[in-house]
C-alpha cells in the first residue's frame, strides 16, 4: 500500500505524481535549440521537436528582418546569452548575419531532413538547419 504522508519525497513509497516534463523544461529546451540553431546553423533533434523548432526559427528570422528595437528586445527575449566569440552574440549574428541573408525571402527559411532514429533508444531524429 502507498504511503499516505509526504508527497514527492523518496522512500519506501517513491515519488508518486510528481510530473517529470513541465510546460517550462519544454520552452527553456526550445529556447535553447532555437539559440544553437542560430550560432551553429545546423541542429539535430528528434522528430517530435521539428515543428515546433522551426516554427520559433521562422519567427526569431522574421523579427531579424524587420530589424527594429521593439523586434530586437522581442527576440531577445526568447535567444539565449550565448557568445559566439569575444565579442560577438548569438542576438547579434541573428540581426547582422541571418537577417539580412534571408532579407528577399518571404518564409522558408528552416529545412528538415530526416536522418534515421537515435541509436541508443531509437527515437527518429531530424536535421534542422538554416536554408
Amino acid at each position: 500500500m502507498a504511503a499516505q504522508g509526504r508527497k514527492n519525497v523518496h522512500g519506501k513509497a517513491g515519488v508518486r505524481f510528481k510530473a517529470g516534463y513541465t510546460k517550462s523544461k519544454h520552452e527553456n529546451k526550445l529556447r535553447t535549440l532555437a539559440t544553437d540553431l542560430i550560432v551553429h546553423e545546423r541542429v539535430t533533434v528528434t522528430s517530435g521537436m521539428v515543428k515546433e523548432l522551426k516554427s520559433l526559427t521562422d519567427h526569431l528570422v522574421t523579427l531579424a528582418k524587420r530589424g527594429d528595437l521593439h523586434a530586437r528586445r522581442q527576440a531577445a527575449a526568447i535567444v539565449r546569452r550565448v557568445e559566439i566569440d569575444e565579442n560577438t552574440l548569438a542576438l547579434d549574428k541573428l540581426f547582422k548575419e541571418i537577417g539580412p541573408r534571408y532579407a528577399s525571402r518571404n518564409g522558408g527559411y528552416t529545412r528538415a531532413i530526416k536522418a534515421g532514429v537515435r541509436r541508443g533508444d531509437n527515437a527518429e531524429v531530424s536535421i534542422v538547419e538554416l536554408v
